[in-house]
């Protein structure tokens, strides 16, 4: 791994129903300010309308409010569901939002992840990829300076234009989701654009790694575009603590309520997790490897062995932000992560251990150098002042 590594969250965000929203909201907004001090590269937050948990609508909003307070994380819609929106209006909004964070937005698109959400505006989810792929097209479009004309059942775009050019040169960067099937690899390549592979680490997902880049890879050939395994985005689950033990400790304080929250409530079943309480959902995210509760070394070796799933390397590992701790817990686990787990694949790591290896080796020479230098010094004090 010559190049480095970024690191981030995936936040949807999961929130136990019935706890004060504002408060948890305004929690999710510290925690961002947290991961920019801590050196984090990007947040994304996710668009939900229904199941009570998932409580942000609006990433967009979101990002806005996140980016008054923050300096350098770049901040991501993950994902806005395509087939919601008039596409023209998400193009507009992104570039409105591509200025106020002077370049730190990214374009997340996908299809949408809960049906009850589908269902309160007449959308069959079996019609969100078909959607998707049409809107995707004219956002493109726009934010190359197009203007377009388009008519389905659902948009009546009239010589449609963006009157704001975006910030960023030549437009922001747009990033297609996936979870298993390969439909989000095809449309990444079909438009050049990133991908992001929300479940890397489960079974099917993490089968499908290398499989789904090199769908990308052909798209992206067969329509002119080329992909960057720097846009790439894998999400995967931690939790760490100084000690295995205390980072169970830890998950005890809400990781049952996101299992039981894929299991019985959102109908999303390739997120569904196994598991009847705390020690049995320890156990299978540890063994199945789709993530890692525990220590900072156990997160190295979820990253490298999703590195080498991937078949030449990926740009950025995403942690889903879950909740299964405190917000004290929570902040410490990022923490311990940038301080423990970022330098080895940042490329500061070795550097630093050869330097001390260096020093260590030299010690006797240059200690006893040292003490002669201090004994001649003293003398020569002496015989001058003597």
């Amino acid at each position: 791994m010559t190049d480095r590594l970024r690191f981030g969250i995936f936040m949807a965000p999961f929130h136990k129903p019935g706890v004060n929203p504002t408060l948890a909201l305004q929690n999710d907004l510290d925690l961002i300010t947290w991961l920019d001090r801590c050196g984090y590269d990007e947040a994304w937050f996710g668009e939900h309308h229904s199941a009570g948990s998932e409580i942000i609508p609006s990433p967009e909003l979101f990002i806005a409010a996140a980016a008054q307070n923050t300096k350098h994380i770049r901040l991501g819609t993950g994902v806005i569901s395509l087939p919601y929106h008039n596409p023209l209006w998400v193009a507009e909004r992104m570039v409105f939002l591509d200025h106020l964070t002077r370049g730190r937005a990214i374009l997340g698109v996908g299809p949408g992840a809960l049906p009850t959400d589908a269902a309160m505006v007449g959308l069959d989810p079996r019609e969100g990829r078909p959607l998707q792929e049409v809107a995707l097209k004219i956002i493109m479009q726009l934010l190359q300076g197009e203007t377009v004309t388009f008519k389905n059942d659902r948009w009546d775009l009239r010589e449609a234009r963006l009157h704001l050019q975006p910030y960023t040169k030549p437009h922001l960067e747009v990033v297609a989701a996936a979870v298993a099937s390969p439909s989000g690899a095809t449309l990444a390549g079909t438009h050049g654009a990133g991908l992001l592979s929300i479940g890397a680490t489960m079974s099917q997902g993490f089968d499908a790694l290398g499989y789904n880049w090199n769908i990308a890879e052909e798209t992206a050939a067969k329509h002119g575009k080329t992909m960057d395994r720097k846009a790439w985005r894998l999400v995967g689950m931690c939790h760490v603590a100084e000690t295995y033990e205390q980072a169970v400790k830890d998950v005890a304080y809400g990781i049952e309520h996101h299992f039981k929250y894929f299991q019985n409530v959102a109908a999303f079943p390739q997120m569904a997790l196994p598991g009847n309480d705390v020690r049995e959902m320890v156990e299978f995210v540890n063994t199945s490897g789709i993530g890692a509760i525990g220590t900072a070394d156990m997160v190295r070796e979820q990253i490298d062995r999703l590195w080498k799933q991937s078949n030449g390397g990926f740009g950025c590992y995403l942690m889903m932000a879950h909740n299964w701790a405190n917000q004290e817990a929570t902040r410490r686990s990022y923490e311990i992560i940038a301080r423990d787990v970022f330098p080895h694949f940042q490329g500061h790591y070795q550097p630093m251990m050869d330097a001390n290896d260096r020093a260590a080796a030299r010690r006797p020479e240059l200690a006893a150098t040292h003490v002669k230098a201090v004994e001649e010094a003293t003398a020569r004090y002496q015989a001058q002042n003597g």
